[in-house]
C-alpha cells in the first residue's frame, strides 16, 4: 500500500492506497499532521466502483466503457472521504463553484446542462474578480453559521479548482432557455435538485444525517432558478439577478 497525508475542507486525512495515481491527483492538498481519519482502499473497492459506474452507463445508454483501476481507485478514495467528512456537516455537491469578491455562487443542474461553461462565462466576463473554487465535486460544511464551500482535488475534467475555502452566497439551479432570465426560488422548490446532486452515502446513518444537513442548507441559503443559453449574457444577467441582491 501507498500511504500520505492530505487536508481538504480542513480535515487531515491519510489515504492508503493499491496504485499511486491518486496521490498525485491530490498532491496540491498535501499535509501533514495527525489525522482526523483515514482511508484505505481494498480490491473489492475498486470492484464496487466498476459495477457502479456499469449502472450509470447503462442507464445513459452507454456501452462498451472501460475504466482503468488507479481511475476507480480515485473514486474510491472520494467515495470514502465524503463517506467521512458528513460526521463534520460537511457533504459533497456536484456542481460547479465560482468565487467572486470572497464570496461562492454554486451552480447546479443535471448532467450535460452546461454548469461549467456556465461558470467559464463568469470569469471571461469578470477577469481576475472569479475564481473556481471547484468545478465538479466541492464539498460544502454547513452549520448553524453558514455554509462554506471547499475546492477539492476531485475538480472535473478540465482540473479547474483552488484550494481555498469561501463562504457561500447562493445556489442557482441551471436550466437550459432560449432567452436568459432568473428569478429567486424558495428552499422548499430548490429540495428536490438538492437531493438529486448532494451525495447519498449508502449507509441509513449517514443518509440521515446529509438529508439534515440539506434541511439545515435549504432554510438559510439563497436559491435562484436561472434560464439561460450560452451566449455571454447569460453571465451579466445571471451576476446581475444574484451578486447584486
Amino acid at each position: 500500500m501507498i500511504t500520505d497525508t492530505y487536508r481538504i475542507a480542513e480535515r487531515i486525512i491519510s489515504v492508503s492506497s493499491i496504485y499511486p495515481d491518486v496521490h498525485a491527483y491530490c498532491a496540491e492538498y498535501r499535509a501533514q499532521g495527525e489525522p482526523d481519519f483515514a482511508v484505505t482502499v481494498t480490491p473489492e473497492d475498486l470492484g464496487y466502483e466498476r459495477n457502479m459506474l456499469a449502472r450509470t452507463d447503462e442507464k445513459e445508454g452507454h456501452t462498451g466503457r472501460q475504466y482503468t483501476e488507479p481511475f476507480l481507485e480515485e473514486l474510491a478514495v472520494y467515495r470514502q472521504i465524503a463517506d467521512h467528512m458528513i460526521r463534520y456537516d460537511t457533504v459533497l455537491f456536484h456542481g460547479s463553484a465560482v468565487a467572486v469578491d470572497g464570496q461562492c455562487y454554486l451552480f447546479i443542474a443535471k448532467s450535460g446542462t452546461g454548469k461549467s461553461t456556465h461558470t467559464a462565462l463568469w470569469r471571461q466576463m469578470l477577469g481576475g474578480r472569479a475564481v473556481m473554487v471547484n468545478d465538479d465535486k466541492p464539498l460544502l460544511k454547513i452549520t448553524e453559521q453558514g455554509v462554506t464551500v471547499f475546492g477539492t482535488p476531485y475538480n472535473g475534467v478540465h482540473r479547474l479548482s483552488t484550494n481555498i475555502a469561501v463562504p457561500l452566497k447562493a445556489i442557482c439551479i441551471l436550466t437550459r432557455s432560449e432567452t436568459n432570465h432568473i428569478a429567486p426560488i424558495t428552499g422548499r422548490e430548490a429540495y428536490p435538485m438538492l437531493l438529486q446532486q448532494v451525495y447519498r452515502p449508502a449507509d441509513p446513518a449517514r443518509m440521515m444525517q446529509t438529508v439534515r444537513l440539506i434541511d439545515r442548507l435549504g432554510k438559510q441559503t439563497a436559491f435562484y432558478r436561472l434560464g439561460c443559453n450560452m451566449e455571454p449574457e447569460a453571465a451579466e444577467v445571471a451576476f446581475n439577478g444574484i451578486a447584486a441582491q
